[in-house]
């Protein structure tokens, strides 16, 4: 039996007041649960006593709206107009806890629109940097169908798990970039200060020296230079390739299908979006929006254009007249189960919660890939950083072995 915890929570009740209080949970979903039990509106909640806060308030960094301020913003969103909050005052509510410079501003400009008569979709559309297309989608079809406490809560769900999945990737992501970082750091502290000091002493021995030390040599004299030079042009031909992605549709897709077939990290981008692709059309499908209009907000909100470009030919063969599952078996990004189960859902009259089943399914395969790759990632970074270590201290042994022969000899 799992022991109960302490939490500390803050509290936001129907006429806007804070209070705070400290409620006993296994977990701190099972606390907010309990509270959202009893009609309160957590705001904020972390474990009594520990020193890292599990904030559900938006953190305090100015900027740009992420993923998780997006996620808390959701759920604080849904729970207050659960709780029978008005839509204006839940809005006023969230601008006094937001604490990024956009999304504060967002929020105060929707609530200015609101009580100006504009409904809520409509005026979070015109901040589409803040609010994405999946969310708006998800709030016009609340509103037209008279069920937008719902929309809120599927919304927050959906943005939630998005946001843990992005943190899954980034996890996975995290280690090879400190070890090729690390990697990057020693062979400048090489170049720095161990080949002048072997330079010293060649010099004094005489003789010619290998061409392998002579590059080592040579790249230690120009490093000054030449690693700020290599460091703008990494940067620079980064910006310049996000740049031709946007405006090139053909080399976006064509770079997406090339991320698809890595061999180590291709598996792990597949599997991310396909469970993008079922999560977000089955919550879309689930609030009531209009399948073809579902399909575009898909198409835009996967990140990947091989998962757009076959939205664009399941939007063609619907308007056909044909069954979904069938244009995505001539997609190969879709793997046999995916579309069993999609038209399994098609036939039950259940293709939401079957999305939503393939999105859990894939949510979970993305956690083992994660890990594996991890696992095939860790010894191949560290033989690529000891060949690479290894290399250079050759490089610079050469020029000994030469003078031990030539002594030999004499």
């Amino acid at each position: 039996m799992a022991m109960s915890k302490t939490f500390d929570y803050k509290i936001v009740d129907v006429s806007g007041k804070h209070t705070k209080g400290k409620v006993e949970a296994t977990n701190e979903a099972a606390a907010v649960q309990i509270l959202r039990q009893q009609g309160l509106v957590p705001v904020s909640m972390s474990e009594a006593g520990s020193l890292l806060h599990k904030e559900l308030s938006i953190p305090g960094l100015s900027g740009r709206t992420t993923l998780k301020d997006l996620a808390v913003f959701a759920r604080q969103f849904a729970t207050m107009t659960a709780s029978g909050m008005s839509l204006l005052r839940s809005l006023v509510v969230l601008e006094e806890q937001a604490a990024k410079a956009s999304l504060k501003k967002a929020i105060g400009e929707v609530r200015a629109d609101i009580e100006g008569g504009v409904s809520l979709s409509v005026a979070m559309a015109k901040h589409r940097k803040v609010f994405p297309p999946l969310m708006v989608a998800m709030i016009r079809a609340g509103e037209t169908g008279g069920f937008l406490d719902s929309a809120l809560e599927r919304i927050a769900i959906n943005v939630e798990k998005d946001a843990v999945l992005r943190g899954k990737i980034k996890s996975a992501l995290t280690y090879p970039m400190i070890v090729l970082l690390f990697t990057a750091l020693l062979i400048t502290g090489v170049l720095v200060f161990i080949v002048p000091i072997f330079e010293g002493m060649f010099s004094q021995l005489g003789g010619q020296l290998p061409v392998p030390t002579r590059v080592i040599v040579t790249a230690s004299h120009s490093l000054v230079w030449s690693g700020p030079l290599l460091l703008v042009v990494a940067v620079a031909g980064t910006v310049l390739l996000r740049r031709e992605l946007r405006r090139r549709p053909a080399l976006r897709l064509a770079f997406d299908r090339l991320k698809l077939r890595l061999p180590v990290f291709g598996t792990l981008f597949t599997k991310i979006a396909i469970s993008r692709f079922a999560r977000n059309l089955g919550t879309l499908l689930g609030v009531g929006v209009p399948v073809m209009q579902a399909l575009d907000v898909v198409g835009a909100t996967t990140g990947n254009a091989v998962i757009a470009e076959a939205m664009k030919d399941l939007r063609a063969s619907i308007r056909d007249g044909q069954p979904m599952s069938a244009p995505l078996r001539e997609h190969t990004v879709f793997p046999r189960m995916v579309t069993q189960m999609i038209e399994v859902g098609e036939e039950s009259g259940q293709l939401s919660q079957m999305l939503d089943k393939v999105a859990d399914y894939y949510d979970r395969e993305v956690d083992s890939a994660a890990d594996s790759l991890t696992a095939s990632i860790e010894p191949i970074m560290v033989v690529l950083m000891g060949a690479i270590v290894g290399s250079m201290v050759v490089c610079l042994y050469l020029p000994m072995f030469t003078i031990y022969q030539n002594i030999q000899g004499t």
